[in-house]
């Protein structure tokens, strides 16, 4: 007899995104833990901002500077804690351990008086900032590496994006509406609600995986302690031209946005000129770039990598970037660095990180949580300090806005060259299934 054809709802949703039954529930409660994360660090973000123009332009090579400390320390604390407890639990105590960090700063803020005090206050919350968003990040997609296999990575990582983006989006939104009527402070009482919620769904998730109903996870690897010792991530990416090549894509792309960073407080500094005006300038970008991104993962994600594979999406950031920087050094002015910065943070978020992200998922799971954490957080904090750093040096030598965004497109042409060879590497890896603790998914 002939199979009763699928329902028309079923037939639409597993067009539309790609996902299969058996996985809805796994993909939704991952979409919705990407939720947490991205929406907890866009309320703060704007609030990051102004604090980094607020403390002067010309400080912002020190903040950096002070990231890459700050990053230096974390990574090896982190590492020891993965290679001591399972999965769930220091997962857990990361996300709680920023929780608390967030309360403290709520009280800093809201009781230190304007001045000297509230612009240190500031500069430390400025480092705090971009030691979190990357650390969170990385944990989660460290996470999704983990309990999804290399060819399901490539249908459903760009569709749990989703949900990161719609997070940007509300977390954007309520800065830019809320911004004139409630506190810095009191804002971030919102980041530590979001991220309670987080840590609520990676719960879920774990539990899921350790019953044993969520494709391509373990029950032994959800309670397995990974082992190893504090500096095996760096150690294993120095040994492996593969992860040497992701740490290579990484710091291409941060030196770069770097760059495209400076350019912005130099332009936002020169146009706006309250502080008011200047944070809903840079939550209004922040929501128009989560927009785009939202139509891309929704539209084109998921087909560009089952079209193009991994090589030629991975592929797709680097040209924006060349063309940016290129119209960027023609015509330095604001309308023009918010089309490009709008594009380039948009085509990041959308196709570059869970194509990247698609990378780790054919390497053992050490890689995905020591050496990948060392990749997002060191080498990608080490690429803005030699981009803020040749920033300033170049423009101490005269050079406008126009000519340093020249100077990224050749850069820009090296990152294109990388991430086509890591798209072929990645091909290789995956057809070989050696890498990997398990078999991969026929999907």
């Amino acid at each position: 007899m002939t199979p009763p054809p699928e329902s028309g709802p079923r037939t639409v949703a597993a067009r539309l995104t790609g996902a299969r039954p058996e996985e809805a529930g796994l993909v939704l409660l991952s979409a919705l833990y990407f939720f947490f994360i991205l929406s907890a660090y866009y309320v703060i973000r704007p609030i990051r901002e102004e604090m980094a123009v607020a403390g002067g332009v010309e400080n912002i090579p020190w903040l950096f500077t002070g990231t890459l400390v700050g990053m230096l320390l974390v990574h090896p604390i982190f590492a020891a804690v993965v290679s001591r407890w399972t999965r769930r639990r220091f997962v857990t105590v990361t996300y709680r351990f920023f929780m608390l960090n967030l309360l403290i700063y709520f009280a800093l803020l809201s009781l230190v008086p304007e001045g000297v005090a509230s612009v240190w206050v500031g500069r430390t919350f400025f480092v705090w900032i971009s030691v979190f968003n990357l650390f969170v990040v990385s944990v989660f997609w460290s996470f999704m590496t983990d309990i999804f296999r290399e060819r399901q990575s490539r249908r459903l990582f760009g569709l749990i994006g989703v949900g990161g983006t719609v997070g940007g989006i509300v977390g954007s939104s309520i800065t830019a509406f809320l911004v004139g009527f409630l506190s810095p402070a009191t804002l971030l009482l919102f980041s530590v609600v979001l991220l309670e919620g987080a840590v609520l769904c990676l719960k879920a998730l774990d539990a899921r995986c350790a019953g044993g109903t969520a494709p391509g996870s373990r029950l032994e690897e959800a309670e397995r302690v990974i082992g190893g010792s504090a500096l095996e991530g760096i150690r294993r990416v120095l040994a492996s031209p593969y992860l040497l090549g992701i740490g290579a894509f990484m710091l291409l792309f941060t030196i770069g946005s770097t760059f495209l960073y400076n350019i912005q407080a130099d332009i936002i500094s020169r146009t706006f000129a309250t502080a008011t005006e200047r944070t809903s300038v840079f939550a209004r970008i922040d929501l128009s770039v989560n927009v785009l991104t939202l139509c891309t993962q929704l539209f084109l994600t998921g087909r560009l990598l089952k079209w193009f594979g991994v090589r030629l999406t991975i592929g797709i950031l680097p040209v924006i970037s060349i063309l940016g920087f290129l119209a960027l050094g023609v015509a330095p002015v604001f309308a023009v660095f918010v089309v490009f910065q709008v594009l380039r943070r948009a085509g990041n978020f959308a196709l570059a990180v869970p194509t990247r992200e698609v990378l780790y998922t054919v390497l053992p799971r050490r890689d995905k949580y020591k050496a990948k954490n060392f990749n997002d957080l060191f080498v990608y904090r080490a690429g803005d300090q030699i981009g803020v750093w040749s920033f300033a040096g170049l423009g101490a030598l005269g050079l406008g806005s126009a000519a340093l965004a020249l100077t990224m497109v050749p850069l820009a042409g090296l990152w294109l060259a990388v991430a086509l060879w890591l798209g072929k590497k990645q091909s290789v890896l995956a057809g070989s299934g050696t890498p990997r603790p398990h078999a991969a998914d026929a999907g």
